[in-house]
Protein backbone atom coordinates (compact mmCIF):
# COMPACT_ATOMS: atom_id res chain seq x y z
CA UNK A 1 0.00 0.00 0.00
CA UNK A 2 3.01 2.28 0.54
CA UNK A 3 4.77 1.33 -2.63
CA UNK A 4 6.83 4.47 -3.91
CA UNK A 5 7.36 5.26 -7.41
CA UNK A 6 9.74 7.53 -9.02
CA UNK A 7 10.39 11.39 -9.04
CA UNK A 8 8.66 11.38 -13.20
CA UNK A 9 6.10 9.77 -12.55
CA UNK A 10 4.72 12.38 -9.63
CA UNK A 11 5.86 15.11 -12.32
CA UNK A 12 3.50 13.07 -14.81
CA UNK A 13 0.46 12.67 -12.19
CA UNK A 14 1.44 16.39 -11.19
CA UNK A 15 0.78 17.89 -14.99
CA UNK A 16 -2.30 15.41 -15.27
CA UNK A 17 -4.00 16.77 -12.59
CA UNK A 18 -2.98 21.10 -13.65
CA UNK A 19 -5.26 19.99 -16.84
CA UNK A 20 -7.64 19.05 -14.14
CA UNK A 21 -7.29 14.98 -15.19
CA UNK A 22 -7.26 12.51 -11.70
CA UNK A 23 -3.85 11.57 -10.80
CA UNK A 24 -3.53 7.60 -10.63
CA UNK A 25 -1.24 7.55 -7.51
CA UNK A 26 -3.38 5.26 -5.70
CA UNK A 27 -1.44 3.36 -2.93
CA UNK A 28 1.83 5.44 -3.42
CA UNK A 29 3.57 7.63 -1.38
CA UNK A 30 6.46 10.42 -1.99
CA UNK A 31 9.75 9.93 -0.14
CA UNK A 32 11.01 12.85 1.58
CA UNK A 33 13.71 12.91 -1.06
CA UNK A 34 11.17 13.02 -3.83
CA UNK A 35 8.87 15.77 -1.79
CA UNK A 36 11.98 17.72 -1.54
CA UNK A 37 12.81 17.93 -4.95
CA UNK A 38 9.63 18.78 -6.32
CA UNK A 39 9.35 21.87 -4.14
CA UNK A 40 12.58 22.72 -5.11
CA UNK A 41 11.66 22.51 -8.68
CA UNK A 42 8.46 24.87 -7.66
CA UNK A 43 10.98 27.11 -6.25
CA UNK A 44 13.62 27.13 -8.84
CA UNK A 45 11.01 28.05 -11.53
CA UNK A 46 9.05 30.48 -9.73
CA UNK A 47 12.66 32.74 -8.75
CA UNK A 48 13.69 31.82 -12.12
CA UNK A 49 10.64 33.24 -13.76
CA UNK A 50 10.84 35.91 -11.01
CA UNK A 51 13.64 37.49 -11.89
CA UNK A 52 12.97 37.72 -16.14
CA UNK A 53 9.97 40.11 -14.79
CA UNK A 54 12.62 42.36 -13.62
CA UNK A 55 14.74 44.23 -16.72
CA UNK A 56 18.42 45.16 -15.39
CA UNK A 57 19.39 44.80 -11.74
CA UNK A 58 17.77 43.32 -9.23
CA UNK A 59 17.70 42.20 -5.69
CA UNK A 60 16.07 39.17 -4.03
CA UNK A 61 13.86 40.46 -1.31
CA UNK A 62 14.10 37.40 0.91
CA UNK A 63 10.85 38.59 3.33
CA UNK A 64 8.74 39.07 0.59
CA UNK A 65 9.27 35.67 -0.53
CA UNK A 66 9.24 34.08 2.76
CA UNK A 67 6.40 36.31 3.63
CA UNK A 68 4.33 33.82 0.81
CA UNK A 69 4.85 30.55 2.46
CA UNK A 70 2.23 31.32 4.49
CA UNK A 71 -0.07 30.00 2.02
CA UNK A 72 1.59 27.28 1.78
CA UNK A 73 0.78 26.43 5.08
CA UNK A 74 -2.16 27.51 5.01
CA UNK A 75 -3.53 25.28 2.14
CA UNK A 76 -1.78 21.97 3.74
CA UNK A 77 -3.01 22.60 7.40
CA UNK A 78 -6.86 23.50 5.40
CA UNK A 79 -6.51 20.00 3.25
CA UNK A 80 -4.77 18.11 5.90
CA UNK A 81 -7.88 18.38 8.53
CA UNK A 82 -10.73 17.68 5.03
CA UNK A 83 -8.75 14.99 3.94
CA UNK A 84 -10.62 11.29 5.36
CA UNK A 85 -8.60 9.39 7.89
CA UNK A 86 -9.33 6.41 7.04
CA UNK A 87 -9.43 6.22 3.53
CA UNK A 88 -13.07 5.55 2.59
CA UNK A 89 -12.54 3.75 -0.39
CA UNK A 90 -9.86 1.78 -2.35
CA UNK A 91 -8.28 2.83 -5.54
CA UNK A 92 -7.92 6.43 -3.96
CA UNK A 93 -4.72 8.26 -3.69
CA UNK A 94 -4.30 9.12 0.17
CA UNK A 95 -2.20 11.15 2.30
CA UNK A 96 -1.19 14.36 2.92
CA UNK A 97 2.22 13.84 1.24
CA UNK A 98 0.42 12.46 -1.99
CA UNK A 99 -1.25 15.48 -1.96
CA UNK A 100 1.47 17.86 -1.63
CA UNK A 101 3.70 16.64 -3.71
CA UNK A 102 0.85 16.58 -6.72
CA UNK A 103 -0.49 20.06 -5.52
CA UNK A 104 3.38 21.33 -6.02
CA UNK A 105 3.37 20.61 -9.83
CA UNK A 106 -0.40 20.79 -10.87
CA UNK A 107 -0.07 24.79 -9.18
CA UNK A 108 3.07 25.41 -11.23
CA UNK A 109 1.61 25.78 -14.58
CA UNK A 110 -0.85 28.82 -13.53
CA UNK A 111 1.82 29.83 -11.88
CA UNK A 112 4.39 29.68 -14.94
CA UNK A 113 1.69 31.29 -17.30
CA UNK A 114 0.88 33.83 -14.71
CA UNK A 115 4.67 34.73 -14.67
CA UNK A 116 5.36 34.70 -18.40
CA UNK A 117 2.85 37.15 -18.57
CA UNK A 118 4.33 39.04 -15.93
CA UNK A 119 7.92 38.84 -18.58
CA UNK A 120 6.39 39.79 -21.57
CA UNK A 121 4.63 42.63 -19.89
CA UNK A 122 7.49 43.72 -18.09
CA UNK A 123 9.85 43.54 -21.72
CA UNK A 124 6.87 45.28 -23.61
CA UNK A 125 6.03 42.20 -25.33
CA UNK A 126 2.40 41.85 -25.32
CA UNK A 127 0.74 43.23 -27.95
CA UNK A 128 -0.18 47.10 -27.77
CA UNK A 129 -3.93 46.15 -26.90
CA UNK A 130 -3.28 43.81 -24.65
CA UNK A 131 -0.79 45.32 -22.77
CA UNK A 132 -2.84 48.33 -22.62
CA UNK A 133 -5.85 46.81 -21.90
CA UNK A 134 -7.19 46.55 -17.77
CA UNK A 135 -9.59 44.14 -18.77
CA UNK A 136 -7.57 41.60 -20.46
CA UNK A 137 -5.24 42.18 -16.90
CA UNK A 138 -7.75 41.84 -14.80
CA UNK A 139 -9.31 38.77 -17.01
CA UNK A 140 -5.88 36.98 -16.99
CA UNK A 141 -5.96 37.54 -13.26
CA UNK A 142 -9.45 35.71 -12.63
CA UNK A 143 -8.91 32.84 -14.94
CA UNK A 144 -5.39 32.06 -13.24
CA UNK A 145 -6.71 32.36 -9.47
CA UNK A 146 -10.21 30.20 -10.78
CA UNK A 147 -7.95 27.74 -12.53
CA UNK A 148 -5.47 27.52 -9.41
CA UNK A 149 -8.85 26.90 -7.35
CA UNK A 150 -10.09 24.64 -9.74
CA UNK A 151 -6.65 21.93 -9.41
CA UNK A 152 -6.64 22.29 -5.69
CA UNK A 153 -10.56 21.26 -5.92
CA UNK A 154 -10.28 17.92 -8.35
CA UNK A 155 -7.18 16.95 -6.13
CA UNK A 156 -9.78 17.24 -3.13
CA UNK A 157 -12.37 15.50 -5.04
CA UNK A 158 -9.94 12.66 -6.02
CA UNK A 159 -8.37 12.38 -2.63
CA UNK A 160 -12.23 11.65 -1.68
CA UNK A 161 -13.20 14.52 0.16
CA UNK A 162 -16.69 14.71 0.43
CA UNK A 163 -18.87 17.55 -1.50
CA UNK A 164 -19.82 19.33 2.46
CA UNK A 165 -15.74 19.15 2.31
CA UNK A 166 -15.11 20.63 -1.02
CA UNK A 167 -17.24 23.81 -0.27
CA UNK A 168 -14.98 24.16 2.79
CA UNK A 169 -12.05 24.16 1.01
CA UNK A 170 -13.13 26.40 -1.38
CA UNK A 171 -14.17 29.04 0.88
CA UNK A 172 -11.28 28.70 2.84
CA UNK A 173 -8.82 28.74 -0.13
CA UNK A 174 -10.68 32.30 -1.36
CA UNK A 175 -9.50 33.13 1.93
CA UNK A 176 -6.19 32.36 2.03
CA UNK A 177 -5.52 33.28 -1.50
CA UNK A 178 -7.19 36.59 -0.78
CA UNK A 179 -5.44 37.55 1.63
CA UNK A 180 -2.11 36.50 0.25
CA UNK A 181 -3.43 38.95 -2.69
CA UNK A 182 -4.35 41.69 -0.23
CA UNK A 183 -1.09 42.45 2.14
CA UNK A 184 1.71 40.13 0.33
CA UNK A 185 1.90 42.20 -2.58
CA UNK A 186 5.84 42.35 -2.27
CA UNK A 187 7.51 40.74 -5.12
CA UNK A 188 10.95 38.25 -4.50
CA UNK A 189 12.99 40.09 -6.97
CA UNK A 190 12.79 43.83 -6.95
CA UNK A 191 14.84 46.59 -9.19
CA UNK A 192 18.49 47.65 -7.85
CA UNK A 193 17.81 51.26 -7.39
CA UNK A 194 20.32 53.46 -8.32
CA UNK A 195 21.99 55.48 -6.06
CA UNK A 196 20.63 59.40 -6.37
CA UNK A 197 22.81 61.70 -7.07
CA UNK A 198 23.45 63.86 -3.79
CA UNK A 199 21.08 66.69 -4.02
CA UNK A 200 22.95 70.29 -4.12
CA UNK A 201 22.59 71.98 -1.10
CA UNK A 202 22.73 75.78 0.47
CA UNK A 203 26.60 76.54 1.54
CA UNK A 204 25.68 77.97 4.43
CA UNK A 205 28.79 80.19 5.01
CA UNK A 206 29.60 84.01 6.30
CA UNK A 207 29.77 85.36 3.28
CA UNK A 208 26.39 83.56 2.47
CA UNK A 209 24.83 85.17 5.35
CA UNK A 210 26.49 88.25 4.84
CA UNK A 211 25.24 88.65 1.47
CA UNK A 212 21.49 87.61 3.12
CA UNK A 213 21.41 90.83 4.91
CA UNK A 214 22.39 93.12 2.07
CA UNK A 215 19.46 91.05 0.04
CA UNK A 216 16.94 91.84 2.22
CA UNK A 217 17.98 95.33 3.00
CA UNK A 218 18.29 95.74 -0.40
CA UNK A 219 14.71 94.22 -1.26
CA UNK A 220 13.19 96.01 1.61
CA UNK A 221 14.32 99.72 0.48
CA UNK A 222 14.08 99.19 -3.02
CA UNK A 223 10.03 99.17 -2.46
CA UNK A 224 8.39 101.99 -4.78
CA UNK A 225 6.32 104.21 -2.68
CA UNK A 226 2.53 104.57 -3.27
CA UNK A 227 1.37 107.16 -5.68
CA UNK A 228 -1.03 109.56 -4.40
CA UNK A 229 -5.01 109.18 -5.71
CA UNK A 230 -4.37 105.89 -6.92
CA UNK A 231 -5.11 102.23 -5.47
CA UNK A 232 -1.67 100.85 -5.53
CA UNK A 233 -1.47 96.89 -5.27
CA UNK A 234 1.73 95.52 -3.39
CA UNK A 235 2.44 92.15 -3.38
CA UNK A 236 4.64 89.80 -1.13
CA UNK A 237 5.47 86.00 -2.56
CA UNK A 238 6.57 83.92 0.16
CA UNK A 239 8.12 80.12 -1.21
CA UNK A 240 9.68 78.76 2.16
CA UNK A 241 10.38 75.25 0.76
CA UNK A 242 13.67 74.96 -0.73
CA UNK A 243 13.89 71.61 -1.62
CA UNK A 244 11.60 71.13 -4.61
CA UNK A 245 12.08 73.81 -7.67
CA UNK A 246 8.59 73.90 -7.84
CA UNK A 247 7.78 76.31 -5.83
CA UNK A 248 10.76 78.77 -6.58
CA UNK A 249 9.52 78.72 -10.13
CA UNK A 250 5.61 79.25 -8.52
CA UNK A 251 6.95 82.45 -6.87
CA UNK A 252 8.57 83.94 -9.78
CA UNK A 253 5.33 83.44 -11.88
CA UNK A 254 2.97 85.24 -9.62
CA UNK A 255 5.51 88.44 -8.87
CA UNK A 256 5.67 88.76 -12.72
CA UNK A 257 1.65 88.47 -12.91
CA UNK A 258 1.28 90.67 -10.15
CA UNK A 259 4.00 93.49 -11.63
CA UNK A 260 2.50 92.90 -15.75
CA UNK A 261 -0.97 92.61 -14.51
CA UNK A 262 -1.57 94.45 -11.14
CA UNK A 263 0.62 97.41 -12.02
CA UNK A 264 2.45 96.61 -9.20
CA UNK A 265 6.52 97.25 -10.63
CA UNK A 266 8.88 97.74 -8.04
CA UNK A 267 6.13 97.16 -5.18
CA UNK A 268 6.63 93.21 -5.22
CA UNK A 269 8.79 91.54 -2.81
CA UNK A 270 10.16 87.77 -3.41
CA UNK A 271 11.43 85.48 -0.59
CA UNK A 272 12.38 82.63 -1.25
CA UNK A 273 14.44 79.14 0.23
CA UNK A 274 16.70 77.91 -2.64
CA UNK A 275 20.45 77.34 -2.77
CA UNK A 276 19.70 79.36 -6.54
CA UNK A 277 18.55 82.10 -4.86
CA UNK A 278 20.76 82.69 -1.56
CA UNK A 279 22.47 85.56 -3.20
CA UNK A 280 19.47 87.44 -5.47
CA UNK A 281 16.60 86.59 -2.90
CA UNK A 282 15.84 87.81 0.60
CA UNK A 283 15.24 83.95 2.41
CA UNK A 284 11.46 82.95 2.87
CA UNK A 285 11.66 83.35 7.15
CA UNK A 286 8.71 84.05 9.39
CA UNK A 287 11.09 86.86 10.65
CA UNK A 288 11.37 88.25 7.11
CA UNK A 289 8.12 88.00 6.59
CA UNK A 290 7.21 90.18 9.28
CA UNK A 291 10.29 92.59 8.21
CA UNK A 292 8.39 92.65 4.96
CA UNK A 293 5.27 93.32 5.53
CA UNK A 294 6.28 96.45 7.86
CA UNK A 295 8.57 97.40 4.92
CA UNK A 296 5.48 97.22 2.51
CA UNK A 297 3.14 99.24 5.14
CA UNK A 298 5.60 102.29 5.64
CA UNK A 299 5.46 102.32 1.96
CA UNK A 300 1.82 102.17 0.89
CA UNK A 301 -1.52 104.00 1.65
CA UNK A 302 -2.38 101.33 5.01
CA UNK A 303 -6.27 102.71 4.15
CA UNK A 304 -6.68 102.50 0.84
CA UNK A 305 -3.91 100.54 -1.44
CA UNK A 306 -4.12 96.70 -1.70
CA UNK A 307 -1.43 94.45 -0.64
CA UNK A 308 -1.48 90.27 -2.23
CA UNK A 309 0.29 87.61 -0.05
CA UNK A 310 1.01 84.89 -2.22
CA UNK A 311 2.22 81.57 0.06
CA UNK A 312 3.10 78.28 -1.61
CA UNK A 313 4.77 75.39 -0.11
CA UNK A 314 4.14 72.02 1.22
CA UNK A 315 1.38 71.96 3.90
CA UNK A 316 0.02 69.95 6.78
CA UNK A 317 -3.26 69.04 8.72
CA UNK A 318 -1.97 71.24 12.03
CA UNK A 319 -2.29 73.94 8.82
CA UNK A 320 1.29 74.62 9.61
CA UNK A 321 3.00 75.91 6.48
CA UNK A 322 6.53 73.89 5.58
CA UNK A 323 9.49 75.25 5.64
CA UNK A 324 13.26 73.69 4.45
CA UNK A 325 16.34 75.42 3.47
CA UNK A 326 19.21 72.87 4.71
CA UNK A 327 21.20 73.25 6.44
CA UNK A 328 19.49 76.72 7.61
CA UNK A 329 16.77 75.83 9.97
CA UNK A 330 13.60 77.58 9.26
CA UNK A 331 10.32 77.54 11.33
CA UNK A 332 7.11 76.51 9.87
CA UNK A 333 4.57 79.36 9.87
CA UNK A 334 0.89 79.51 11.13
CA UNK A 335 -2.21 81.31 9.92
CA UNK A 336 -2.22 82.97 13.05
CA UNK A 337 1.13 84.40 12.71
CA UNK A 338 0.36 85.41 9.24
CA UNK A 339 -2.53 87.56 10.54
CA UNK A 340 -0.93 89.21 13.41
CA UNK A 341 1.83 90.55 10.91
CA UNK A 342 -0.65 92.07 9.18
CA UNK A 343 -2.62 93.39 11.80
CA UNK A 344 0.21 94.58 13.62
CA UNK A 345 1.15 96.45 10.56
CA UNK A 346 -2.53 97.99 10.10
CA UNK A 347 -2.94 96.94 6.37
CA UNK A 348 -6.56 97.22 5.85
CA UNK A 349 -7.56 95.75 2.51
CA UNK A 350 -5.64 92.08 1.80
CA UNK A 351 -5.78 89.25 -0.81
CA UNK A 352 -4.40 86.17 0.60
CA UNK A 353 -3.74 83.26 -1.44
CA UNK A 354 -2.31 79.24 0.06
CA UNK A 355 -1.17 77.13 -2.25
CA UNK A 356 -0.60 73.73 -0.17
CA UNK A 357 -2.11 71.06 1.09
CA UNK A 358 -5.03 71.32 3.81
CA UNK A 359 -4.52 75.12 3.44
CA UNK A 360 -8.31 75.76 4.02
CA UNK A 361 -7.53 75.84 7.41
CA UNK A 362 -6.03 79.09 7.14
CA UNK A 363 -9.29 80.81 5.97
CA UNK A 364 -10.89 80.72 9.17
CA UNK A 365 -8.05 82.87 10.99
CA UNK A 366 -7.37 84.97 8.12
CA UNK A 367 -10.80 85.89 6.70
CA UNK A 368 -12.57 89.37 7.38
CA UNK A 369 -14.34 92.31 6.18
CA UNK A 370 -11.66 93.46 4.38
CA UNK A 371 -9.80 90.15 3.05
CA UNK A 372 -10.16 88.02 0.24
CA UNK A 373 -8.45 84.39 0.91
CA UNK A 374 -8.11 82.00 -1.88
CA UNK A 375 -6.98 78.43 -1.08
CA UNK A 376 -5.90 75.45 -2.98
CA UNK A 377 -7.66 72.97 -0.86
CA UNK A 378 -10.18 72.48 2.00
CA UNK A 379 -9.36 71.77 5.92
CA UNK A 380 -9.41 67.95 5.36
CA UNK A 381 -7.55 67.52 1.46
CA UNK A 382 -4.49 67.49 -0.51
CA UNK A 383 -3.97 70.08 -3.33
CA UNK A 384 -1.90 68.69 -5.82
CA UNK A 385 1.15 69.74 -8.19
CA UNK A 386 3.37 70.29 -5.62
CA UNK A 387 5.78 67.25 -6.72
CA UNK A 388 9.55 67.45 -7.88
CA UNK A 389 8.76 66.88 -11.10
CA UNK A 390 6.02 69.88 -11.32
CA UNK A 391 6.35 73.07 -13.26
CA UNK A 392 3.64 75.02 -11.08
CA UNK A 393 1.22 73.46 -8.52
CA UNK A 394 -2.10 73.20 -9.90
CA UNK A 395 -3.04 76.04 -8.07
CA UNK A 396 -1.02 78.47 -8.95
CA UNK A 397 -1.20 77.48 -12.57
CA UNK A 398 -4.86 77.48 -13.18
CA UNK A 399 -5.55 81.04 -10.80
CA UNK A 400 -2.57 83.22 -11.65
CA UNK A 401 -0.79 81.86 -14.59
CA UNK A 402 -3.34 81.10 -17.12
CA UNK A 403 -6.91 83.57 -15.72
CA UNK A 404 -5.30 86.24 -14.01
CA UNK A 405 -3.43 86.70 -17.07
CA UNK A 406 -6.51 87.64 -18.39
CA UNK A 407 -8.87 89.21 -16.59
CA UNK A 408 -8.55 91.32 -13.36
CA UNK A 409 -10.96 90.17 -10.70
CA UNK A 410 -9.53 87.47 -7.87
CA UNK A 411 -13.30 86.19 -8.01
CA UNK A 412 -13.50 85.10 -11.18
CA UNK A 413 -10.07 84.23 -11.92
CA UNK A 414 -10.82 81.92 -8.86
CA UNK A 415 -14.58 80.50 -10.11
CA UNK A 416 -12.66 79.82 -13.37
CA UNK A 417 -9.45 78.32 -12.26
CA UNK A 418 -11.50 75.66 -9.97
CA UNK A 419 -13.11 73.72 -12.89
CA UNK A 420 -9.89 73.20 -14.69
CA UNK A 421 -8.05 72.35 -11.08
CA UNK A 422 -10.80 69.50 -10.75
CA UNK A 423 -10.29 67.98 -14.33
CA UNK A 424 -6.58 68.02 -14.09
CA UNK A 425 -6.89 66.11 -10.64
CA UNK A 426 -8.96 63.67 -12.52
CA UNK A 427 -6.84 63.40 -15.21
CA UNK A 428 -3.89 62.71 -13.24
CA UNK A 429 -5.52 60.16 -11.39
CA UNK A 430 -5.63 62.10 -7.84
CA UNK A 431 -6.19 59.23 -5.91
CA UNK A 432 -7.12 60.78 -2.58
CA UNK A 433 -10.45 63.28 -3.57
CA UNK A 434 -11.03 66.33 -4.94
CA UNK A 435 -9.10 69.35 -3.33
CA UNK A 436 -12.26 71.40 -3.50
CA UNK A 437 -10.29 75.25 -3.16
CA UNK A 438 -11.70 77.63 -1.21
CA UNK A 439 -12.67 81.31 -1.42
CA UNK A 440 -13.69 83.77 1.22
CA UNK A 441 -14.26 87.43 0.36
CA UNK A 442 -14.54 90.28 2.49
CA UNK A 443 -17.98 92.65 1.68
CA UNK A 444 -15.78 95.78 2.59
CA UNK A 445 -13.42 94.72 0.01
CA UNK A 446 -15.59 94.10 -2.91
CA UNK A 447 -15.55 97.87 -3.78
CA UNK A 448 -11.74 98.29 -4.03
CA UNK A 449 -11.45 95.35 -6.10
CA UNK A 450 -13.95 96.54 -8.73
CA UNK A 451 -12.41 100.20 -8.59
CA UNK A 452 -8.90 98.70 -9.05
CA UNK A 453 -9.92 96.33 -11.68
CA UNK A 454 -11.73 99.38 -13.74
CA UNK A 455 -8.59 100.99 -13.64
CA UNK A 456 -6.12 98.44 -14.63
CA UNK A 457 -8.47 97.15 -17.41
CA UNK A 458 -8.46 101.01 -18.78
CA UNK A 459 -4.45 100.90 -19.34
CA UNK A 460 -2.71 99.49 -21.62
CA UNK A 461 -1.95 95.56 -22.14
CA UNK A 462 1.50 94.72 -21.38
CA UNK A 463 2.84 92.26 -23.13
CA UNK A 464 3.70 88.65 -21.78
CA UNK A 465 7.20 87.68 -21.76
Amino acid sequence: MNDTIGLGAWLREGLRASVLLRPRVAGHVPRARELFLLALLAVTVELALGRLEVEGPARFNLRAWLGTWWTVSGVLFLVWALLPRPQAEPGRPAGLASWFALWLVASLLPGVVSQLLGVLNARDLLPGLLADSGAFAWSAYVALWAWTLAIALRLASAFGVPARGLAGLFAGLFLIFGVTAWQFTDRPWLPLAQAPEPAPALVLSQETIETQQVVLQRALEQVAPERPGVTDVYGIVFAPYGEEDVFRRESAMVAGVLAQRFDAQGRVLQLVNHMDTAETLPWATPLNLRRAIAAVAKRMDRERDLLVVYMTSHGAQDFQLAASNPPLQVDTISPGELRAALDEAGIRHRVIAISACYSGGWVGPLAGDSTLVMTAADANNTSYGCGALSELTFFGRALFDEQLRKMHSFERAFAAAVPLIRKREDEAGKSDGFSNPQISVGARLRPVLAELEKRLAAMPRAPRP
